[in-house]
């Protein structure tokens, strides 16, 4: 039988003590949230992995400086008081070098029950390249294990990339002698790296606001992608079982097509309750996937927008009435949209990745990529802010959308993972 949508529901509703699916797709009330089985979820896990917390894993951006303030500076703001941000965070206007913040963060993620962080790393020697060693010091320490996403650090990346992964390998990982790095372990106890890799399937060419094709600068063809990364597979095949590469998109027939490995999106926009199409595809293609655990979306709006300029602000995600972020009651209505879709994004994951009928569990595979922990000018992040009373008058006079509880995000996320 065809491996398709309407027979997979059909299924798990005939055994939803196992794998429940809520009418209409993935999307799960507040009554059926807490009658959702999340320990029979993992007990089932624990049986097939070693280590549950080694397989949720934080998104995570070393990219902040104070001294000059770096990237707090996006889009026309001017730190400590006005960020690119539309909330402040707990820290303030923080330096991803500081060993005192990189403690504090350490803390709340192994609190929150998340085992690995995903740093953005942007090529050899630059600013999160350099962060990398005191973040892995302080990050062993708490026993939270760390990986890589590489970014479209530059125009040749293709060719570089496996050169690249091999310097994250050696200076990361050997020359530490493996303390923190982290490695991916498959049902079957087989072990290797896994590296996300940000702008790589993408299309020729897209259609711009006005109609027009315009072409895509950093495409690179699918067959150029795959002799790359058989390259990097000859050169650490007798040191690994496996090297997983994730592709930051949904389109898995052109990851299979390129030699990649799987498909990991981080951007919250995707509704949970299209995730079983993807999957569906993916399992199909024989590449496995990982969705991303999210809050919605709180993105930025850019002050200063370019005459001619295609950009317009995203909304925020959950949708839902229109919010005034001045009211407390609106802020409020915002934190619990955002509990839910923490929920309902946990909930689609643990389905679609231990259901027999798809492909991750042919493959042993089960990762979790949370969306994120300090990604702050999109608004995703789980990172505590500070609780609105304790905003300043000029922090106020920002607009923030600080809550009463700037903690609830991760907190609301370390108390589902511990029903697990």
């Amino acid at each position: 039988m065809r491996l398709n949508r309407r027979h997979f529901l059909a299924a798990c509703l005939g055994t939803a003590a196992a794998h429940p699916v809520v009418a209409g797709g993935l999307r799960a009330s507040a009554a059926e949230a807490d009658s959702f089985p999340w320990r029979a979820f993992g007990d089932l896990l624990r049986s097939r992995y070693r280590d549950l917390r080694r397989h949720f894993v934080f998104d995570y951006y070393p990219w902040y400086a104070a001294d000059p303030f770096r990237h707090w500076t996006q889009w026309h703001r001017s730190p400590p008081t006005d960020l690119v941000a539309n909330a402040m965070p707990l820290l303030g206007a923080y330096d991803s070098r500081s060993q005192t913040v990189i403690e504090r963060h350490a803390r709340w993620i192994a609190e929150s029950g998340v085992g690995v962080i995903n740093i953005s790393w942007w090529g050899q020697g630059s600013f999160s390249d350099r962060a990398v060693p005191l973040i892995m010091d302080v990050m062993a320490y708490h026993d939270i294990h760390v990986t890589f996403h590489l970014e479209p650090y530059s125009a040749d990346r293709v060719s570089r990339f496996p050169d690249d992964v091999l310097y994250l390998l050696r200076q990361y990982g050997d020359k530490r002698r493996w303390d923190g790095f982290f490695l991916d372990e498959r049902a079957d106890g087989s072990q290797g790296p896994v590296f996300k890799l940000f702008r790589t399937t993408l299309p020729r060419q897209i259609e711009n606001c006005r109609g027009a094709l315009e072409a895509v600068p950093d495409y690179v063809p699918d067959g150029v992608w795959r002799r790359e990364a058989d390259r990097l597979r000859t050169a650490v095949r007798d040191n690994f079982d496996h090297v997983t590469l994730l592709s930051d998109t949904w389109d898995a027939g052109r990851v299979e097509a390129a030699g990649l490995d799987g498909i990991s999106v981080y951007d919250p926009v995707e509704e949970p309750n299209r995730w079983l199409d993807h999957a569906l595809v993916a399992s199909r293609a024989g590449v496995v996937y990982s969705f991303p655990v999210n809050p919605g979306l709180d993105e930025i709006e850019r002050r200063v927008v370019e005459p001619g300029s295609c950009y317009s602000p995203r909304p925020f995600l959950p949708r839902g009435d229109a919010l005034v972020w001045s009211l407390a009651e609106d802020r409020e209505a915002a934190r619990g949209r955002a509990d839910q879709r923490t929920t309902e994004t946990l909930q689609a994951n643990l389905l679609l990745q231990t259901h027999p009928w798809l492909g991750n569990v042919h493959r042993g595979f089960f990762l979790v990529h949370i969306t994120s922990f300090n990604e702050w000018h999109e608004g995703h992040q789980y990172e505590p802010m500070k609780d609105y009373a304790t905003l300043s008058p000029a922090e106020r006079a920002v607009g923030y959308h600080n809550p009463a509880d700037g903690a609830y995000r991760l907190r609301h996320l370390a108390d589902l993972l511990g029903r697990l």
